[in-house]
């Protein structure tokens, strides 16, 4: 009773000998049938490649084995070849296995081979070789070679003649894009296929490169790449030359506009917002030249650039100080030394407390007078009053000493 079964694999270019088991890579399904002994495997390979069939026996009791091409003829019976085709040769031949290549295989080669073993019924197994053809080199084409920012462009990218059919996938930069594929089948059973993608662009996309890969089992590394080229308004910025600082009456100024755009800009103007521009001042391509400057020039003078894509510009508003502003501005107050004379000016004024609270404690104040003195020796109240110095009369006398 026969068995069918089909695969296939993706191969790179180079592979010379392509044997069924390394081909399938656990992919390819052994031709087996319950109580039956004959195995092959089915064989993917890249046209102009070599194939290799494999016919195997598990028990031999001596059948003889041999090998079919599509049309039913015979290429190998046991180790001789009736088959008038050089490129089928033995690789081995025994009791358990019968081994034949294909050389330089093309897509005439396709089809189901059968494996055929001489029992009672006969048993076959089919090994079916499928060609692999790589497309040729992807070719990618655009609506137009340039593109303005804000619009949209459109890429397209066709890969032809191969089997089965490629795929093809889209990067700008390091950002996969989606594209819309279509897939045509030739008459000779080769496929074409063909991807677009759009998207707008701005001017960042400038000199970014857009890849069109294509996959296909048989070819490795197949790309088309095309760089953008994107136009773009220029961009505007005024740098003041002279005076650095301040602008005050009696200085000169010297302002430059710098555009850059794409294509470059072809015109660059220098204007003053709701006035006129002074009447000496002096405009050179892009460079704007006041002398003398007073308060009158106070205003916005505005730089504008133009190219093939569009306007824009840029600002600088001229503010004209006193002749003097700016100068003798009064020293930088350094606060770290403030605040560090200010500590040891509280610290001496506080050991200064601390020293006289000390010398009051220890010299206490004493109180006497004149009426006092002799008291000590008197022997009563009486006598001390008598003993006093000056006794009532000197009253108007009497000195207080406090200390």
């Amino acid at each position: 009773m026969a068995s069918t079964a089909s695969g296939s694999l993706a191969l790179p270019f180079g592979l010379v000998v392509i044997s069924a088991a390394f081909l399938l890579q656990g992919a390819a399904e052994t031709i087996t049938v319950e109580g039956q002994n004959l195995a092959t495997d089915n064989v993917s390979v890249v046209e102009g490649e070599m194939a290799t069939i494999s016919c195997r026996v598990k028990n031999n009791d001596d059948s003889v084995i041999q090998l079919l091409n599509p049309n039913r003829q015979t290429i190998y019976f046991k180790d001789v070849r009736p088959l008038k085709d050089s490129r089928f040769q033995l690789v081995n031949f025994s009791d358990n296995e019968l081994r034949v290549s294909l050389s330089n295989v093309s897509l005439s080669d396709e089809g189901r081979y059968v494996c055929q073993l001489y029992t009672d019924p006969p048993q076959e197994a089919y090994a079916d070789i499928t060609v692999l053809v790589p497309p040729g080199s992807p070719i990618i084409e655009s609506r137009e070679d340039v593109v303005s920012e804000g619009n949209e462009t459109e890429l397209t990218c066709t890969a032809m003649g191969s089997k089965p059919a490629a795929s093809i996938r889209w990067m700008k930069g390091e950002v996969e894009l989606i594209g819309e594929t279509t897939v045509e089948e030739t008459y000779d059973r080769m496929f074409t296929v063909t991807s677009r993608v759009r998207f707008p662009v701005s001017k960042e996309d400038d000199g970014v490169p857009v890849d069109c890969i294509v996959d296909h089992p048989a070819a490795n590394d197949l790309l088309a790449q095309r760089s953008l080229e994107v136009l773009y308004k220029p961009e505007v910025k005024i740098v003041v030359t002279y005076p650095e600082g301040l602008t005050r009456e009696g200085d000169n100024l010297d302002l430059t506009c710098i555009a850059e755009g794409k294509p470059h800009p072809h015109q660059i103007s220098w204007l003053r917002v709701d006035e006129d521009v002074p009447p000496h001042a002096v405009v050179t391509g892009a460079d704007l030249y006041i002398e003398n400057l007073n308060k009158s020039f106070n205003g916005t003078y505005r730089c504008v650039a133009s190219n093939a894509v569009g306007e824009a510009y840029g600002d600088y508003m001229l503010y004209v100080y006193d002749s003097r502003a700016g100068e003798g501005a009064p020293p930088k107050i350094d606060h770290a030394v403030i605040g560090g004379v200010v500590a040891v000016v509280m610290f001496a004024i506080l050991c200064a407390l601390i020293v006289l609270g000390r010398y009051f404690a220890r010299h206490k104040g004493t109180y006497f007078t004149h009426e006092a003195k002799g008291a000590d020796d008197a022997a009563d109240a009486d006598t001390a009053i008598i003993n006093a110095e000056g006794g009532h009369n000197n009253t108007d006398e009497k000195k207080e000493y406090y200390i």
